[in-house]
């Protein structure tokens, strides 16, 4: 059976004037549109499509990647609003809906917002929600403190940066620890740092313990070498120009620093780093 909301490789059965009917092995049909049809389709060919909902809520197929998975994250741009709720671009013909009761404050127009996509249980429809905590456990069972996790980049704070651990955890990148720029959405890889009582996970980008600075001493050492053994960014800089400069914490440079002075690899003097 083809959930809705989920990729499926279906045969097509037949041609009609609306479209190709398309069909598994378990007797599901569905039908895919005229629109999504092309020149080298043929019956008993097998096709990828995704499920989902018309505006009449049947169930259709369209051969259109979707901008969210079922059950995943991600930033969607209000289209419109109504009486029901906000409607979302989530890139297929039928607009995503984020009623009102799934909104942690009321969606305008052309606004951007985190979005988790679900299926009703009880009705089959796929819908948006912005009551992200909802869906992230509190418990963690599963994660140590130098672990290797996913990470989904979630929204500012006043901390740092709000990630989401493995898909199911809440997470945060404090500043100091944001050794480059994260865009909204982006995802990539992270270290588990500490694990609070409440469930939250501190995050770093760069693995833990003495690893990380021997990766900050690399990667001075390889600005250094690229500036012609001289760099005026040192331990007396802001931290703003470090991490424009070197993508890096003042913390990590200073660690770094002191590495490399540690194993005579650099001088330091008044207003500059030199290589030896």
């Amino acid at each position: 059976m083809v959930y809705i909301g989920e990729y499926a490789d279906l045969r097509i059965d037949r041609f009609t004037s609306v479209g190709a009917f398309l069909e598994d092995d378990q007797g599901f049909e569905v039908l895919l549109p005229n629109k999504y049809l092309t020149d080298d389709m043929e019956e008993n060919q097998t096709v990828k499509v995704y499920i989902y909902n018309d505006s009449e809520d049947r169930p259709v197929a369209t051969t259109e990647t979707p901008k969210i998975e079922l059950n995943d994250f991600a930033f969607l741009k209000v289209k419109a609003v109504s009486n029901f709720g906000a409607f979302l671009d989530w890139g297929l013909e039928k607009d995503l809906l984020v009623p009102f009761k799934e909104q942690t404050a009321k969606m305008v127009e052309d606004g951007v917002y985190l979005i988790r996509l679900y299926r009703d249980d009880q009705t089959n429809r796929l819908v948006g929600s912005a009551r992200i905590n909802r869906y992230l456990e509190d418990e963690v069972t599963d994660l140590e403190q130098g672990d290797e996790v996913d990470l989904f980049v979630a929204e500012i704070s006043d901390l740092g940066r709000k990630v989401i651990v493995n898909e199911k955890y809440s997470g945060l990148i404090f500043k100091d620890r944001l050794v480059r720029p994260l865009r909204n959405g982006e995802r990539t890889k992270g270290y588990v740092e500490f694990v609070r009582e409440d469930g939250k996970i501190d995050i770093s980008l760069v693995p833990i313990g003495l690893e990380k600075f021997d990766e900050f001493s690399e990667q001075l050492l390889e600005y250094l070498k690229a500036h012609d053994g001289v760099s005026h960014v040192t331990d007396k800089s802001s931290p703003d120009l470090i991490r424009d400069v070197l993508g890096m914490s003042k913390k990590s440079f200073k660690k770094a620093v002191g590495n490399l002075y540690k194993n005579k690899k650099i001088k330091l003097t008044d207003k500059t780093i030199e290589l030896i």
